[in-house]
């Protein structure tokens, strides 16, 4: 089953499901029809019976002597009296002779009224329903029997089932045409989707499945799929953008040290020469191993998550440790980089991860702001936030909202050399422990405030 087209097991559920309920109705029809038809029967019989009792009191235990063939209609009811001890004392012509009873039916009719039904009686085969009951006459107490064939009940009973086993099948089978109809109609979308789907290429862009004109599952599937697509679309191109620029950050410091060992190489130079272009090389090799620790942390980060290890941090010991590596670096601009934070705030989180995102932070402070740096750590409703705040110029209008993209710089921050990932790779680490990040000036300009939120 699960190897059929959606619309085929559809199809037999639905049949399935409508063979049970025509099966059940026709047994409700079937049997209401008995119940109504034997509530007939037995109706007819209480009333003959009142009759003909009254008939046999009166004349003294028979059914009316020459009146016989009033009281019964043959083949279709008759009556019998009976003594108590089983034999017959009158009956209708079409009762026969023979008892109607059996000794032991005549004892339990000799004190209350009973229904027995017979499959066939001696005068006549066909299937009969008595009613017996007592009946006292001159003293003498007999049992009354009436009786009507039933066969008329089984004809008809017998005509319905086979007018219902004639027509479920056929309501079974158009019900089944017209499900299989309306499942094609309801997929036909399904469909369509799926064939514009496959037609879309990788290098097609804003192409969008067809989504139909209604409020129901398929619509809300199709614009989910939409959905996907432009999200799949939007990180394909954030790929292809993170390609071209990774290689346009690794081309530069390629080509400079390519440079640098040319000219080495070129003709004979001086040691002072040769010993500031290794350096100059050994910069740009620095520059290249920073970049690709730091590409190699996107890339981990975007294929299964950032590893991390959780344990306890002591914030103000991270942030000390963060500010004293900075200290050397600040004091030789005139600059200094201080720590706010209490002595017992904590959190729970892989400090190297956390101090290598504070120390993006403040190194990008120390490389485009101004003024003193301030590293504040605070708690804030079960958070802990960390802030890096500078006294420079603040960002440009509108840089603020995409300072975290990668490979984001402001113009006038593309000649320090910084390829724009601290804060993004800032901002990974922050994400990965459940925080986020943020960025703003400080009011009137006076500075940027960058700040990670993480969980306490």
């Amino acid at each position: 089953m699960r190897r059929l087209p959606i619309r085929l097991r559809l199809t037999f559920a639905f049949a399935l499901a409508m063979a049970v309920l025509l099966a059940a109705t026709g047994a409700f029809v079937y049997f209401r029809l008995g119940s109504s038809l034997d509530a007939t029967i037995n109706s007819s019989l209480r009333a003959r019976s009142g009759d003909l009792a009254a008939l046999v009191r009166q004349s003294g235990g028979s059914l009316g002597g020459g009146r016989r063939a009033d009281v019964g209609e043959p083949g279709d009811s008759f009556a019998q009296v009976l003594r108590t001890d089983g034999t017959a004392l009158d009956a209708t012509p079409n009762a026969g002779s023979a008892p109607l009873l059996s000794p032991d039916e005549v004892a339990r009719a000799a004190h209350g009224s009973i229904v027995v039904d017979r499959t066939r009686l001696p005068a006549f085969d066909d299937s009969a329903r008595l009613l017996a009951l007592p009946v006292t006459a001159e003293g003498r107490r007999l049992v009354l029997v009436v009786g009507a064939s039933t066969e008329a009940r089984g004809e008809t009973l017998e005509g319905l089932l086979t007018q219902l086993l004639v027509a479920a099948p056929i309501a079974l089978v158009l019900a089944s045409l017209l499900a299989y109809g309306l499942a094609a109609a309801a997929l036909r979308p399904v469909e369509s989707m799926r064939r514009r789907a496959a037609a879309i290429r990788p290098s097609d862009r804003g192409q969008r499945l067809p989504v139909p004109d209604t409020d129901d599952e398929i619509a809300r599937l199709g614009e989910t799929l939409n959905d996907l697509i432009a999200r799949l679309e939007s990180a394909l191109e954030r790929e292809r953008r993170f390609v071209a620029d990774a290689s346009h950050e690794l081309r530069t410091p390629l080509a400079l040290l390519r440079s640098e060992l040319e000219l080495a190489q070129r003709r004979p130079r001086s040691r002072e020469e040769l010993e500031a272009a290794l350096a100059s090389a050994a910069e740009e090799t620095e520059r290249l191993s920073r970049l690709a620790d730091d590409l190699l942390v996107l890339a981990r980060a975007d294929a299964d998550g950032l590893a991390l290890r959780p344990g306890p941090v002591r914030v103000r010991e991270l942030a000390e440790r963060v500010g004293l590596r900075f200290d050397r670096r600040a004091a030789e601009s005139g600059r200094t980089v201080d720590v706010e934070a209490s002595r017992h705030l904590e959190l729970v989180g892989d400090q190297a991860r956390i101090e290598q995102a504070l120390t993006n932070l403040v190194d990008n402070a120390l490389r485009h702001g101004g003024g003193a740096v301030r590293v504040v750590a605070a708690g804030n409703n079960g958070s802990v936030e960390l802030h890096v705040l500078d006294e420079g110029p603040g960002f440009d209008d509108g840089f603020a909202a995409q300072a975290f993209e990668r490979f984001t710089r402001a113009d006038e921050a593309r000649a320090s050399g910084g390829a724009g990932l601290g804060l993004a790779i800032a901002r990974v680490i922050a994400e990965a422990h459940g925080g986020t990040s943020f960025a703003r000036n400080r009011d009137d300009r006076s500075g940027a405030d960058v700040w990670l939120v993480l969980p306490g």
